[in-house]
């Protein structure tokens, strides 16, 4: 089983401190798979600012490791709509900071709990990174949910989940390589309801309200 911790991206920054978090850096001799970290100077009271501070200075790093997976949308599903304002730590993904993107075709995510069954091709994504209690920053898994055709997977109501490393290798998936590993998500998600699609939606106080 994949360690998460031997496997971190995160962002070289020489000497900045951006809101409180002071950078500091390591980096491997193999350019295709840096091992690099910073450290966040007071963790314990990072603010939303701080996270997405932290977030808009590791993404291109984390996607530059998430691409060398095999899911098609690893190098533009940052292009797709975030639906948090921030980052927020989520303790179903390991109480590591997340952040929710949805293509285009389960536009209807916008609504929330009212949103109903997404469509067939519907892709949700969540990026995260992880705080430690010592400060140090690193990159976390890329979770994806795909919906499928009808009878894929009834337990799962036809969503495809799938865990990539920071490094892009494939943790597991449903149906797939690994799909015991994910079989937690499909546990998880089920508490949702048949109502919702199995979904849980980003927390009230970090929802961005969209017009259209």
């Amino acid at each position: 089983m994949p360690t998460i911790h031997l496997r971190v991206i995160a962002l070289v920054l020489f000497g900045a401190v951006l809101s409180g978090v002071t950078a500091t850096a390591q980096v491997s001799d193999d350019a295709t798979r840096p091992t690099r970290h910073f450290r966040v100077e007071r963790p314990a009271g990072l603010t939303g600012a701080d996270a997405l501070t932290i977030y808009n200075r590791i993404l291109d790093d984390m996607v530059a490791g998430y691409r060398l997976s095999s899911f098609p949308s690893a190098d533009r599903y940052r292009l797709w709509r975030r639906y948090n304002t921030v980052p927020y730590r989520s303790a179903q993904h390991g109480e590591r900071y997340v952040n929710n993107y949805a293509n285009d075709i389960a536009t209807d995510y916008r609504l929330f709990e009212a949103a109903g069954n997404l469509p067939l091709g519907s892709i949700l994504v969540k990026d995260s990174f992880a705080v430690t209690a010592n400060g140090d920053v690193f990159s976390g898994p890329l979770f994806v949910m795909e919906k499928m055709s009808t009878g894929f997977n009834p337990e799962s109501r036809d969503w495809r989940y799938a865990m990539y490393m920071p490094d892009g290798s494939l943790f597991g998936m449903t149906n797939g390589e690994g799909t015991e590993r994910v079989a937690f998500c499909v546990t998880c998600h089920k508490e949702a309801g048949h109502e919702q699609d199995h979904l849980f939606y980003v927390p009230e106080r970090y929802r961005v309200r969209f017009l259209n």
